[in-house]
């Protein structure tokens, strides 16, 4: 019986600026892509049910689970990871807030949250538990949220 290899796709993505021209199985995950091919491992690999948020990277600008997103899908977009939320002079100042509030422990889920928050519109999350609910989708077990929540305010002037 001959061997069937897997179909492959050409696909290009422009990720934090920079375009990438790949041929990639068709069931590779767009996580795969930037981690492994890519060497973005910002990008953290949680639940792999696209559940813990760990893994949020955006997506022409809207916030998507790359663990359930298939690397073809992404063909013709651009992605923002973690690595691309960083001037070159410094931090954001929601990565300021978020040392200065003590709102990352362990880091794993740093950088879903801060791509979450960074495709919000802050007008749109007034309160806290609107920023609370923005954020409903991105497990953290180590701050209880509070220091999350205060570095939020913090940086957007609240």
């Amino acid at each position: 019986m001959p061997d069937n290899p897997s179909p492959t796709s050409d696909i290009t993505v422009t990720v934090n600026g920079r375009t990438h021209r790949r041929t990639v199985p068709a069931r590779r995950l767009l996580v795969d892509l930037l981690r492994e091919d890519l060497a973005l491992t910002g990008t953290h690999v949680g639940c792999e049910h696209g559940v813990c948020g760990a893994c949020t990277i955006l997506i022409d600008g809207q916030p998507a689970r790359s663990c359930i997103t298939l690397a073809v899908q992404a063909d013709g977009a651009e992605i923002t990871t973690v690595e691309g939320l960083t001037p070159d002079d410094g931090l954001t100042p929601m990565q300021r807030a978020f040392a200065d509030h003590h709102a990352l422990q362990c880091g794993f889920c740093t950088p879903g949250l801060l791509l979450t928050l960074a495709a919000a519109d802050p007008d749109d999350h007034p309160t806290d538990a609107d920023i609370r609910n923005l954020l409903g989708g991105n497990l953290c077990r180590c701050t209880g949220y509070q220091h999350i929540i205060n570095a939020v305010n913090q940086a957007w002037n609240r």
